[in-house]
């Protein structure tokens, strides 16, 4: 008997059919079984079939005669043949990961579950990016103990990403019903009422590929019969659930139909006729009148929009609001505030009810207004320009004075827009296409007096035909794009321009081989040996040349203030600005900065410069470091505790390079020092970059800048990155949106993400939330908050100078000390502030922040001893007096 059955549907899929097989063969747990179910198939399977079975005896072939017109059919055919205890499906254009069949048999037999379902991931062929469904339900490996435990679990309606204990089906006589499409959501209902308990993991187990133009139940949406399957496949599943003594979970059942398969059809809606989008409501009808009214409040306030104008038969504001959906979201184009509360349309409704969008109340720069095309013409006498007519709609009222443009790429046109009788405005606009570059998406801007702009994509007509225009040399298109429908424009080269793409590349191509990291160092060797250095050139640097910002700016500016005979240089990452206009500036990493640090006889930085490259003989380096706390650092954080030798020696060298380090505290030097093997001087003046925090003058603009209101209190919230999930915003753990509804009408949230970390901030609390992780100067955020929101970021340290309250989201503490970062402090014994770890905990501290912040002064004061004493607001005078004056 073999360990597995996996059972692999196909009709008339020979082409695809070979890949799926040998997949299932090449699994890592080698006693399985494959039983190819073939629907009646007409092209060569049964070849296909033949070959696959003379190479591998653990093939199976069982062929219906007479085709079945779905899956249901014969996957109960293969599942009466099943010989191994458990069972796995496979549909014939997809695929298993190697070690799906072994991870997952053993998790069943570990856990005695009924069933494990495992992470779904859809592979789009056409540029091979693997995107998981649902990736929130597969976050965590578990057992859950029946489908009431977990209902949200109903997202996952696949048969083919779960391996099933073959005698709990037939014992339960679980099969899947026939002459269904979507049977799939039938039989896991079914599933999960039988099942006692079952089991999730996070890892993926199956790959959806999804082929450009391929054909398939899924994709073939368009057809009224594929709605009308999927309406019969809920109300079944609805049927069995109250059958089952599971009534109380068919409102969550419900759930899954609006949140997933109602989209499925509304999203391409745009582009859809009216006669089919009124068939369409006239299906769907019949099921969501039979949709609790708390249903419809659990979903996406636009999704509930489109439920209430199917409802309400209004199919032409059917297609209006379905564009705000997706890509661009556009919002509507009229809105009614009434009672505090706010509507899509013209007309008061709980059904059209949007507040929870935020949309009325977002600051300036992220308020949305809506561009629709109502007219693009070619003009033929002008080679690549074209005129467009647009109409602006302005729903919440944001517009009053202002300055328009269009922008394409890298042009800018002004725009006139006039008033409309029926409000908005209409704007008539001439554009050379051929000046807006390769690829671009033109949006309409509106500048107020005060400088803040606010900008959006513009839509079309989903059925307008290509544009293809000419001029200058290039071939310009003008087309919809996406199911939204906004304007894109491409363009290329033509006649022998068009090799110019191919020739730039060639170019890229030959500099990279001639600038390689390892030729630059070797160049860098070369001159610090022939070169010596210049004693009246520094080289600055912060944050690895991404902002003019930190301990070097502030020793900087003391430098340029006591006009000290340097020339001064800083290095800049690629795309960062906010430098002084009159700074000398060296991209880092180009040649230009290879040269600069050969001849530069001062180094300056706050993080290190690249470490491979030794310091030139008679270069002096100030390292001023970047922060302190309780995180682990230098060999003793994660990158370099491992006992890997290269790692260790290359930073063991590049902290031999300093000269002189500063030191803000005694404990920085009882932990930092040792930890990266420093034995040189240190400067114990306090922190160069806290001397703007320790004077306390609150930056002028800041406030502005940012959209805070007058009234408003601002919590500055700056969570540090977690080394195993960089990039991912995982740092972000509060609930911004609990956040928002408990504390928006008296605090802005400052959300300050590490350099690192990469997170958008939602929709539905840009309103209360400010992002502000590319601010160029952290101090300024500091000094115009009233508290501190932070982890286990040493930004706690330097906000300790000010005075003002913290608090402590730590939620995943023992994981972040234990098997993330690690850490040197208990930060619950230390902490100058509450640690909680619910929002709602949070909530409730900053409601009572000053009593909660009295009831923290001695710890306070403690930390600021330990962390701060040497604050006085002169160190950048001290250290410019210690390394430049005197060595000079």
């Amino acid at each position: 008997m073999p360990d597995c059955t996996v059972v692999v549907i196909t009709y008339n899929d020979a082409a695809r059919l070979r890949r799926a097989v040998r997949s299932v063969l090449r699994q890592t747990l080698r006693d399985l079984e494959v039983i190819v179910a073939d629907d009646a198939s007409t092209d060569e399977t049964s070849e296909v079939v033949a070959e696959l079975r003379r190479a591998d005896p653990r093939v199976r072939y069982l062929r219906r005669e007479v085709n079945s017109g779905g899956c249901g059919a014969p996957r109960n055919d293969a599942l009466d043949l099943a010989a191994a205890p458990y069972v796995m499906f496979l549909d014939s254009d997809d695929e298993l990961p190697r070690h799906a069949c072994k991870s997952l048999l053993t998790e069943i037999e570990r856990t005695g579950a009924d069933f494990v379902s495992g992470q779904i991931s859809r592979l789009y062929e056409w540029n091979g990016r693997l995107e998981r469904y649902y990736p929130r339900l597969f976050a965590r490996r578990r057992v859950v103990e029946g489908i009431r435990a977990e209902p949200e679990l109903f997202l996952d309606s696949f048969s083919t990403n779960k391996l099933f204990d073959v005698g709990f089906l037939r014992r339960n006589e679980l099969r899947f019903p026939e002459n269904l499409h979507y049977e799939d959501h039938v039989f896991t209902t079914a599933v999960y009422c039988a099942a006692e308990r079952f089991a999730v993991v996070p890892w993926v187990v199956y790959h959806w590929r999804r082929a450009s133009g391929a054909n398939s139940i899924s994709l073939s949406i368009k057809e009224m019969s594929n709605v009308r399957h999927r309406l019969e496949a809920a109300a079944i599943s609805d049927r069995i659930l109250r059958e089952h003594g599971f009534a109380d979970l068919v409102p969550d059942r419900q759930h899954r139909f609006l949140l997933q398969d109602l989209r499925v059809y509304l999203n391409p809606m745009p582009s859809r006729d009216a006669v089919w989008v009124k068939e369409f409501a006239s299906i769907v009808r019949p099921y969501l009148e039979g949709v609790a009214p708390e249903v419809l409040d659990r979903i996406d306030p636009m999704l509930r929009v489109c439920c209430h104008l199917i409802l309400a038969d209004r199919i032409e504001d059917l297609q209006v609001a379905a564009r705000s959906l997706n890509g661009p979201q556009a919002p509507p184009r009229s809105a009614v505030r009434h009672a505090g509360r706010t509507y899509w349309g013209t007309t008061v409704s709980p059904g059209l009810d949007i507040t929870g969008l935020h949309l009325a109340e977002l600051p300036y720069s992220a308020s949305r207004l809506r561009h629709e095309i109502t007219e693009i013409t070619e003009i033929t006498a002008a080679g690549s320009r074209v005129r467009l007519t647009v109409r602006t709609y302005d729903p919440f009222g944001v517009l009053g004075s202002f300055d328009a443009f269009l922008r394409c790429g890298s042009l800018r046109v002004a725009i006139d827009p006039q008033p409309v009788g029926e409000g908005g405005y209409l704007s008539e606009i001439t554009i050379d296409l051929a000046k807006a570059g390769p690829k671009a998406d033109p949006r309409i801007g509106f500048t107020r007096p005060d400088g803040h702009t606010t900008t959006d994509r513009l839509l079309v007509d989903p059925a307008m035909k290509p544009i293809t225009v000419r001029g200058d040399g290039r071939q310009v298109t003008v087309r919809a794009e996406g199911p939204a429908a906004f304007l894109r424009v491409t363009s290329r080269w033509t006649g022998f321009r068009s090799h110019l793409p191919l020739l730039a590349k060639a170019r890229r191509r030959v500099l990279k081989q001639v600038s390689t990291p390892a030729m630059k160092l070797r160049a860098y060797k070369a001159l610090i040996r022939v070169l010596p250095p210049r004693r009246d050139l520094a080289l600055f640097e912060a944050d690895c040349g991404k902002g003019y910002t930190g301990s070097p700016r502030a020793v900087y500016e003391e430098v340029r203030r006591r006009g000290l005979p340097l020339t001064a240089v800083w290095s800049v990452a690629r795309g960062r600005a906010n430098f002084p206009a009159d700074a000398g500036l060296v991209r880092r990493g180009s040649w230009r900065y290879i040269w600069t640090m050969a001849r530069a006889g001062i180094w300056v930085d706050s993080h290190g410069f690249p470490l491979d490259y030794p310091k030139p003989p008679g270069t002096r380096y100030l390292q001023t470091w970047h922060g302190q706390g309780i995180k682990s650092v230098g060999f003793d954080a994660p990158d370099l505790r491992a006992d890997f030798a290269k790692p260790r020696e290359t930073w063991r060298a590049a902290v031999d390079r300093w000269d002189a380090l500063v030191c803000p505290s005694t404990e920085f030097s009882r932990i930092f020092v040792p930890s990266n093997g420093y034995t040189g001087p240190l400067l114990r003046y306090g922190t160069p970059r806290c001397d703007a925090l320790v004077r306390g003058q609150t930056p002028q603009g800041v406030r502005e800048r940012l959209e805070i209101p007058e009234d408003r209190k601002v919590l500055l919230y700056a969570p540090t990155y977690r080394d195993q999930a960089k990039s991912s915003g995982k740092s972000v753990r509060v609930d911004l949106a609990l956040l928002a509804e408990e504390l928006g009408e008296e605090w802005v949230l400052v959300l300050r993400t590490h350099p690192v970390e990469r997170f958008r901030v939602p929709q539905e609390v840009r309103h209360f939330v400010r992002p502000a992780g590319s601010y160029p100067e952290i101090n300024d955020l500091m000094l115009i908050s009233d508290a501190l929101l932070t982890d286990y970021s040493s930004v706690m340290c330097d906000y300790a100078v000010t005075g003002r309250p913290m608090l402590f989201f730590i939620d995943d503490w023992d994981d972040y000390r234990l098997a993330e970062r690690g850490v040197y402090h208990d930060l619950r014994e230390i902490a100058p502030g509450p640690c909680v770890t619910t929002t709602a905990e949070l909530v409730a501290r900053v409601r009572d922040l000053p009593a909660v912040h009295r009831s923290f002064a001695a710890k306070y004061a403690r930390f600021r001893r330990m962390w701060c004493h040497e604050e006085r607001g002169n160190a950048s005078a001290r250290v410019v007096d210690d390394f430049f004056e005197v060595a000079r």
